[in-house]
């Protein structure tokens, strides 16, 4: 099962997805500009093979609701989110917030 529903944080519009997997869930947050994702994000790859995308994006880990994944510290985050300020640790939804 997919679920998208759009959510507000801070009055500022973003999507969130989530997919029901046997056994775990995909769970990502997406705004124009960015993204967040549960522990299936591989920030090495985005960061080395594809850098020419410039992407930005958070990874945090242990996190099974969208709501846990907006409270979670960010455990890594591409070099383009850290050009916005976003860093290890940061919150998901403080994160998201830099992405608008």
């Amino acid at each position: 099962m997919v679920t998208l529903k759009p959510i507000m944080i801070d009055h500022h519009p973003f999507t969130a997805i989530t997919i029901h997997l046997p056994k775990t869930n995909f769970l990502a947050v997406m705004s124009e500009k960015g993204y967040i994702m549960c522990g299936a994000l591989d920030v090495h790859l985005l960061n080395e093979r594809l850098k020419d995308r410039g992407v930005v994006a958070g990874r945090a880990v242990g996190v099974r609701t969208i709501d846990q994944l907006l409270e979670a510290p960010l455990e890594s985050v591409t070099y383009e989110a850290e050009k916005l300020g976003i860093h290890r640790g940061l919150k998901g939804r403080d994160a998201l917030l830099k992405m608008v």
